[in-house]
């Protein structure tokens, strides 16, 4: 029997799911990772810990499943949306810890932008001017991190939002892993054209970012490489599909035609909607942006609206504040309020 495996890298945790051809779970593993929050506003994450923690539940969820994987006929990614990582192709270590998509550090960049800077950056991205995606967290890296500038003036440097990281380290990583992304996660940048479905020189120009250090954009449904048989799987695994969680969440739900939605409740609550081929500009304050991209097909775009702030606010109690121990908890609480 074949199976396919499924990673899911979110903000809080990561999980390996494998399923039979019927669509069953077989097994899975999940674990957490720390939010490390060192000032008001930033939120990061430890990329190598991310990396060790994919390892884990990879080698848990087979060792559940009670298979080999080499009985796995692919495998797909699934990823924390704008989350933004660093790293050194030559040491295949992260150069800082990654900025977060929750993180508001480079609010004061944004807004030293011309207007007809930010109105280009809307209109080519279709997203909104935000600490919350990647770009602008890619010029902190290179204005604030040292390492990161000579690691560049090195040629040694590497961007991409969490898929690039898991794809490059379970491809190989320094012996040879490939620099990719798709579709989705690259519209979450503010560096991607949506039109061309490539990186937009402008738009670089403005955030001061060398195309060099930015991964190949491919589509949402291919072979991107093999797995590295030296690698948490011990197999070579084709690596054929990524998308952002929430585009992920849209395949998942089947909302394939246009017109068609859903609302995701996680760490934060996110609806889209598919508008199938056509680029629909939001006069409303909601995001344009890649639903999913299948092979040589034509992309499809969607709408999207968000709440940044749901599920974490129940982790924030539970970690930062202290004032409950699990999230159960909350339930008693609500309800005893009159």
């Amino acid at each position: 029997m074949s199976y396919i495996g499924s990673l899911d890298q979110g903000t809080s945790s990561t999980r390996f799911m494998i399923f039979d051809h019927s669509g069953s779970v077989v097994g899975q593993h999940q674990l957490e990772h720390r939010q490390i929050m060192p000032h008001a506003g930033w939120v990061e994450h430890d990329a190598h810990e991310i990396w060790e923690r994919t390892q884990e539940v990879i080698i848990g969820a087979l060792k559940q499943a009670n298979i080999l994987a080499s009985d796995l006929v692919g495998i797909g990614i699934t990823n924390q949306r704008e989350t933004t990582v660093a790293w050194d192709v030559k040491t295949g270590l992260p150069l800082a810890n990654a900025i977060v998509w929750q993180d508001t550090r480079t609010a004061s960049f944004l807004e030293s932008l011309t207007d007809s800077q930010k109105k280009l950056i809307t209109h080519r991205s279709g997203l909104t001017i935000a600490p919350y995606f990647a770009g602008s967290k890619m010029h902190w890296f290179i204005h604030e991190v040292p390492a990161v500038r000579d690691a560049i003036a090195a040629g040694n440097a590497r961007f991409g939002t969490i898929d690039s990281w898991i794809l490059w380290n379970l491809s190989g990583g320094v012996r040879g892993g490939v620099h990719f992304t798709d579709v989705t996660n690259a519209s979450r940048t503010l560096l991607m054209n949506l039109e061309t479905l490539d990186w937009d020189q402008e738009l670089l120009d403005i955030f001061e970012i060398p195309r060099s250090v930015l991964p190949q954009i491919k589509s949402s449904s291919e072979q991107y490489a093999l797995t590295d048989p030296h690698g948490p799987f011990g197999s070579a695994i084709p690596i054929a599909g990524i998308l952002g969680d929430q585009q992920a969440a849209m395949v998942g739900q089947v909302c394939f035609d246009r017109g068609e939605s859903k609302t995701t409740y996680g760490t934060g609550n996110f609806a889209l909607l598919n508008t199938g081929t056509e680029i629909v500009r939001s006069k409303n304050g909601l995001l344009t942006t890649l639903c999913y991209k299948f092979g040589n097909e034509p992309a499809r775009y969607a709408l999207e609206g968000s709440v940044a702030v749901t599920g974490s606010a129940i982790q924030w109690l539970r970690d930062q504040l202290g004032i409950i121990s699990n999230a159960a908890e909350t339930e008693h609480l609500a309800s005893s309020v009159v």
